[in-house]
């Protein structure tokens, strides 16, 4: 099992079902270390930026997904975002999106 963090559209049912086939049940985490940006990619989805100042975070959930699942969002976040590993606030790791700058 993967854990992915969502700190935007993601956490939206109607989009997870379209995505995954179901709801995912999350649990309420945070990204240590980042701030969101609102309508960052393509003027209108969120972004979250690394400031690597842990005062700074971005509140989101955490869901536990199969590897197929995360195969199926990458397909959905698009060649906008990459999908990197990061420490969670509460002390495990997860998946996120982050800006893909090539």
């Amino acid at each position: 099992m993967e854990y992915l963090f969502t700190y935007g559209t993601l956490q939206d049912p109607q989009v997870q079902e379209y995505i995954f086939g179901r709801f995912l049940k999350g649990m309420p985490d945070a990204l240590l270390g980042f701030k969101k940006m609102e309508n960052a990619i393509y003027g209108r989805y969120p972004l979250v930026l690394q400031t690597n100042n842990y005062q700074d975070k971005v509140n989101g959930q955490v869901y536990k997904v199969t590897e197929g699942d995360l195969k199926k969002a990458d397909i959905y976040e698009t060649s906008a975002y990459k999908r990197k590993k990061f420490p969670l606030e509460s002390g495990g790791t997860a998946w996120v999106y982050v800006e893909n700058s090539k």
